[in-house]
């Protein structure tokens, strides 16, 4: 039962190997938004709140590129896992044509229907003067930060191939050293330091544009100039040839993915608009626990990402019992985690919405939420480890039933229902919601003891 549940120290060497250079990255980088939502959140109420709004937009979009890049990214593992470097550089065109159209489609439509999907989350009984300031803020914000979601997407792209070839530094160096930038320039370009004007929400969002390109200069450099170490980078920019056989595998596996990602997305802002409804205070409230709890997160999140791309060298590398026997361990080990991580978080909260310059109301609102976070923290590790196991081997149905499904058909219905007919406050409404994630728990944890997900999808 031991050795079911637990592996040897080689297991977790090598799953640290991978997982701790990514928890690095995703820390550093949602630590310093967190300090640019609170720093934001210095100059008033309104301004954080139209930023978060906006935030939940751009949201959406970065789900889309990861969930194509990621689609992707599992023949890429499979590929690299078998040795076959060709394979990993027609995977990394793909990406970048794909990622490219999606972004150029993502820029259109939020220039275009950005006022009315803000206007989506200021419902209920709101101040007409509240509301305009509110959307005047969040408007500025999504126009400059249009800037910077090409870059963005691109630097995925090749952060994305380099972690699958077992490659996790360079992407973590790259991020680090762009949110550092990020955060100079929010405190110089937020309060007008060192002879700068002082631009508010708009300095937050040039800020964060400057950074996505440092990361993406960064990126690309280190990997074009160690041509050794990257050989299946030689000659990717060529040409934009593909093999239609495997340009149609990777469009078939890579779209179910991006949908599920996109839709998971829209359910997610979908939660957040239905918690609007109780007003302002619940949208700010919501965005401080949501920004505090990715800092938090983390941990899973990377051992998420490093269950995907160990299980996936293993499947293509043809190693299928020792894939499903790694999962369980992965598993367990994301719970346990996770538990360790939400007694740190429960104090935190005690603390962390006191450094908002906002209301009492709203900081009190914030703690209640984040302790009932912390409830359900273990169990949504539980839910991102299980779906990085079922994605690794490529079954997009499944996954897609699992994770978008679940949220629309679970999560989004009672939130639909019990904000629009019901008389619960909040925190009220989002127990609830927490509930949801044990169900979904331990619908994961049966899927992957199928074992559906054991095969090797780049097989001849």
């Amino acid at each position: 039962m031991r050795n079911k549940f637990f592996g040897d120290r080689a297991f977790y060497r090598k799953l640290m190997v991978l997982m701790l250079p990514i928890m690095v990255q995703n820390g550093i980088t949602n630590f310093v938004n967190m300090l640019d939502n609170i720093m934001i959140g210095a100059v008033g109420t309104a301004p954080m709140t139209g930023v978060a709004i906006a935030n939940q937009l751009l949201f959406v979009f970065n789900l889309c590129i990861f969930g194509a890049v990621s689609g992707a990214g599992i023949f890429g593992a499979q590929f690299f896992g078998s040795g076959d470097h060709e394979g990993v550089r027609y995977t990394f065109r793909f990406k970048l044509i794909f990622s490219m159209l999606l972004s150029l489609g993502c820029i259109a439509l939020l220039l275009f229907a950005g006022e009315d999907l803000l206007l989506l989350y200021m419902q209920g009984d709101v101040d007409p003067a509240e509301m305009a300031e509110t959307l005047a803020y969040g408007k500025s914000y999504l126009l400059i930060m249009l800037i910077g979601l090409l870059p963005y997407a691109l630097a995925q792209c090749y952060s994305g191939t380099l972690r699958e070839s077992a490659n996790p530094v360079l992407p973590m160096v790259a991020g680090v050293i762009a949110v550092v930038v990020n955060l100079i320039g929010n405190y110089i370009l937020i309060f007008g330091k060192f002879g700068a004007p002082a631009l508010g929400v708009n300095g937050a969002a040039i800020a964060t544009v400057i950074s996505r390109f440092a990361e993406l200069a960064i990126v690309m450099f280190k990997t074009h100039t160690q041509k050794e170490r990257y050989s299946f980078m030689r000659g990717v920019y060529r040409s934009l040839y593909l093999p239609r056989s495997l340009a149609s595998k990777l469009f078939f596996k890579s779209i179910p993915l991006m949908l599920n990602e996109t839709i998971w997305a829209c359910g997610i802002a979908m939660l957040a608009q239905c918690y609007s409804l109780r007003g302002l205070e619940a949208v700010t409230a919501h965005s401080i626990s949501s920004t505090f709890w990715q800092v938090f997160a983390v941990a899973h999140m990377a051992v998420g990402a490093a269950v995907g791309i160990i299980l996936g060298q293993l499947l293509g590398a043809g190693k299928l019992e020792e894939a499903r026997e790694s999962s369980y361990r992965m598993l367990t080990f994301s719970f346990l985690l996770a538990c360790a991580v939400s007694m740190v978080y429960a104090v935190a909260a005690l603390f962390i919405p006191y450094a908002y310059n906002t209301e009492p109301e709203i900081q009190a609102l914030a703690t209640t939420i984040m302790h009932l976070t912390c409830l359900s923290m273990p169990f949504d590790a539980m839910t991102n480890a299980s779906y990085f196991v079922l994605r690794s081997g490529g079954k997009m149905i499944v996954t897609f039933i699992f994770d978008s499904g679940f949220m629309w058909f679970g999560n989004v219905a009672v939130a639909f229902v019990l904000s629009r007919f019901t008389a619960l406050t909040f925190p009220q409404i989002f127990a609830a919601i927490q509930l949801m994630c044990v169900f979904k728990a331990f619908l994961g944890v049966t899927l992957v003891h199928k074992g559906g997900w054991v095969r090797n999808i780049i097989a001849k």
